[in-house]
């Protein structure tokens, strides 16, 4: 009986000892198995930044164009890019609205902001505050704000879009999804007809919604959307002005506030390898063959 119980033991402990390596083979595994995962990933978001980088640097090339094939491509299994190439210029550029005060462009951001729903005392509120921002004095404008209770105007220009976000009176916009999409302060300053919005060329002086959907419908060609192949050609000013269906005396009216081809651009590209996304948004000013890099953002 001693022998037999002898052997017993042995055994359980045999079996206790092939459980115990049997469980530390398995959490091996998983453990191997858990870094080959996230190895993995890591290896797709790199590859992910790489294809969104690659349309970035496409995109800035000289020779590409708006709807251009080359902003789609593809490299080995699953792994895309593709850009979108905009003009900057159809933007409204906040420092050119402002700088010296000039009232007629800044009746073309009031109207914008009337545009977009907001009452005429905001407005008022939101322009004086903006004003006082940029301005290098210390007077305070009737509905503007200037230095106190820890709030302290910049006294110049915007230095970036986001600075909007620190200016009393315009919380509310900047909190708006979305609020950015049609303002910058990098492009050249008047507005880019081949490239404004509705709402953007709603604000300009006399255009009227009948006259702006007309434009949009033949600048965006048939599949009514812009930046792509078939998307009307504007070769000059007379070119905008004859689209738009207007008198030489209207379009003189206004001229000073648009513009043609505006250098700086700007380019949105998503990166993919397999389920992941990178994406990138740059803006450049284009010189000739160069291409002069103004922002970069990844996200």
């Amino acid at each position: 009986m001693s022998h037999s119980k002898s052997r017993g033991t042995a055994l359980l402990l045999s079996l206790w000892a092939l459980f115990l390596l049997a469980a530390l083979v398995m959490s091996w595994a998983l453990d191997i198995n858990s870094r080959l995962t996230i190895s993995g990933t890591e290896n797709r978001i790199v590859e992910a930044e790489a294809m969104a980088a690659s349309g970035a640097e496409i995109a800035m090339h000289p020779s590409i164009r708006p709807g251009s094939q080359n902003l789609q491509g593809k490299f080995g299994h699953g792994q895309t890019y593709s850009a979108r190439l905009t003009g900057e210029g159809g933007r409204l550029n906040l420092n050119w609205l402002v700088a010296g005060e000039n009232p007629l462009r800044i009746e073309i951001l009031k109207r914008y902001l009337e545009i977009k729903g907001i009452d005429l005392n905001e407005r008022d509120r939101m322009i004086d505050c903006l004003l006082d921002w940029v301005d290098p004095d210390d007077l305070v404008r009737l509905n503007g704000a200037e230095a106190g209770d820890g709030y302290q105007p910049a006294n110049t220009l915007l230095t970036r879009l986001e600075d909007l976000k620190k200016v009393k009176g315009w919380e509310v916009f900047t909190a708006a999804p979305g609020w950015d999409e049609e303002l910058t302060v990098n492009s050249t300053g008047p507005v880019d007809v081949a490239w404004a919005s509705r709402d953007v060329l709603r604000a300009l002086p006399g255009m009227t919604d009948e006259l702006v959907d007309r434009f949009l419908q033949l600048r965006r060609g048939p599949d009514g959307a812009d930046a792509t192949i078939d998307d009307a050609t504007f070769k000059s000013l007379e070119d905008i002005r004859v689209a738009l269906g207007i008198s030489p005396q209207q379009f003189q009216a206004l001229s000073p506030f648009i513009s043609f081809k505006d250098s700086v651009l700007r380019v949105v590209s998503t990166g993919r390898s397999g389920d992941v996304t990178r994406v990138v948004q740059l803006v450049f000013r284009r010189a000739g063959t160069a291409a002069q890099l103004i922002t970069w953002r990844e996200f």
